[in-house]
């Protein structure tokens, strides 16, 4: 059974939308409301890149293996119960780093707190009475923590967040970096079947098609479903289908795997071991047939029209832990949750119905 709750009258994503407030930012470390998700003039819809990006290292040194060389930015060191991680669960990005922390035996290390799945004029809140509490510092709102670590800060409140107690500091609110850093600089203290997420001889194909599958696919959905023009729709959903394509040939072919590390069929997307890739992209296919093909109108074909990548979806949702951690029903709701672009009258699909538990 998934972790997360649903209560309908309190927890229904995008009730702020109703009056036409979808997201906010802080200026100054003063939370202000805004009215739109907006395009870009040419009608592309552009990702803001997250600012904090600061790193755990095994030993807080600057230069670690498995992190991107020489880190100019600050460093902490990996302890156990040091960090807390913040999340929403319909938010895919903060999935992708629950992943990690569940399939590296993690949670008696990284502690975590998870937002109502909603987005209000206050951004990301917490609920205690639906059960989504922020159980290190008692936040009403996720914007509360970025002020409590930066009285000054400008930017976004997104999740996830990565949070260090002893300097009661945001790490990090990238997913990349937090996923790198629970995958490679938590060992000692990850389950001992914990699979090596970045192995040394797949680092350079693991990082490459992750990056093609984070532009075309992961952020592609939301390129598709917040473009402003038909031009900047149909481009963005050609990419979402072309990178759905690929992997389906690579998973169901040895000749789509020529020149690669793994040049042998195996269960996951680099062969025989399950990766970071793997993990990186299962929010997107959780969430592929029942949010982005009908909500983000990316409807040339479903993921169950793809056999060997339905197969895997499968694959990965039955590993340990990780069905726990997904809620397709919040993900329905909260995608068709009323939208005055997208969705103004709030209808919320009935279907589709899908087998994940089955092989």
């Amino acid at each position: 059974m998934p972790i997360w709750c649903w209560r309908d009258d309190v927890d229904r994503p995008g009730n702020a939308e109703r009056s036409g407030v979808a997201m906010g930012r802080m200026i100054d470390g003063v939370w202000v409301t805004e009215t739109q998700i907006a395009a870009d003039p040419d009608g592309a819809w552009r990702r803001a890149p997250s600012v904090l990006r600061d790193w755990v290292t095994r030993d807080g040194t600057r230069a670690s293996d498995g992190l991107p060389g020489a880190i100019a930015s600050d460093v902490y060191p990996a302890e156990a119960g040091r960090y807390h991680l913040y999340g929403a669960i319909n938010c895919p990005w903060a999935h992708r780093t629950a992943l990690v922390r569940v399939v590296m035996g993690l949670e008696d290390v990284i502690g975590l707190s998870t937002c109502a799945p909603r987005l209000t004029d206050q951004g990301w809140v917490f609920d205690a009475v639906s059960g989504f509490t922020d159980h290190l510092c008692g936040s009403a709102a996720l914007h509360e923590l970025y002020h409590r670590s930066d009285p000054g800060y400008s930017g976004r409140a997104t999740t996830p967040v990565l949070w260090d107690r002893h300097r009661e500091k945001i790490v990090s609110n990238e997913s990349a970096d937090i996923v790198r850093m629970l995958a490679t600089q938590f060992g000692t203290f990850a389950s001992q079947d914990a699979p090596d997420l970045y192995p040394c001889d797949l680092r350079d194909e693991i990082d490459a098609l992750s990056s093609e599958i984070h532009d075309r696919l992961n952020n592609g959905v939301y390129r598709a479903g917040f473009a402003g023009t038909q031009e900047a729709y149909e481009g963005a959903t050609r990419d979402v289908f072309a990178m759905l394509d690929a992997l389906e040939a690579r998973l169901g072919s040895v000749a789509g795997r020529a020149g690669h590390a793994t040049d042998t069929p195996g269960p996951f997307l680099h062969g025989s071991s399950l990766t970071e890739t793997d993990l990186r992209l299962f929010p997107t296919l959780a969430r592929f047939d029942v949010a982005y093909h009908s909500a983000f109108k990316c409807n040339l074909r479903r993921l169950t029209d793809y056999p060997h990548l339905w197969g895997y979806a499968k694959r990965l949702y039955r590993h340990d832990g990780v069905a726990a951690t997904a809620d397709f029903d919040i993900y329905r709701r909260g995608y068709h949750s009323p939208s005055a672009k997208r969705n103004p009258l709030g209808i919320v699909p009935i279907g589709p119905q899908l087998d994940w538990a089955t092989p």
